[in-house]
């Protein structure tokens, strides 16, 4: 296996992450559109890890720090690369991220359908929170 590089996603990753996205994550009806990534990465350019192997793209995760809360969002490895290694390197580098501000707890957002991805994050010592629920707002 070639070496997993990993690094901060930039405007020119945009394009990439975005049928990254399409071709590996779960749940893509989020209309991800490239302004929205490049808000992103405009805002906080550490925010978006991309791990890739040989100049290919096969992993994101999106580190959101607000100064408040440490949020894990989009985590998605190409499932040709699955089982490797590459989400846990994610992670951790998330993690050591939110560390350097001082934060001491970190949530991720993970769908309830999505068992695959509950096996990783319980590999990486997350555990489903029960005693409260998100709520949302479509907002038009």
């Amino acid at each position: 296996m070639n070496e997993v590089i990993l690094r901060y996603g930039g405007l020119d990753d945009v394009e990439a992450v975005l049928r990254f996205w399409l071709e590996s994550a779960e749940n893509t009806d989020r209309h991800d559109d490239a302004a929205k990534v490049t808000a992103l990465v405009e805002r906080d350019p550490e925010a978006l890890i991309v791990a890739e192997i040989g100049g290919r793209v096969v992993g994101t995760l999106i580190a959101g720090w607000d100064g408040w809360r440490a949020s894990l969002y989009r985590l998605a490895v190409d499932p040709a690369e699955r089982r490797k290694g590459i989400g846990s390197q994610l992670i951790r580098a998330a993690e050591e991220r939110f560390r350097k501000y001082g934060a001491f707890r970190v949530d991720a957002m993970v769908l309830n359908d999505n068992a695959l991805a509950h096996h990783a994050w319980t590999a990486a010592g997350y555990t489903m929170q029960t005693d409260c629920a998100r709520w949302v707002r479509r907002l038009t």
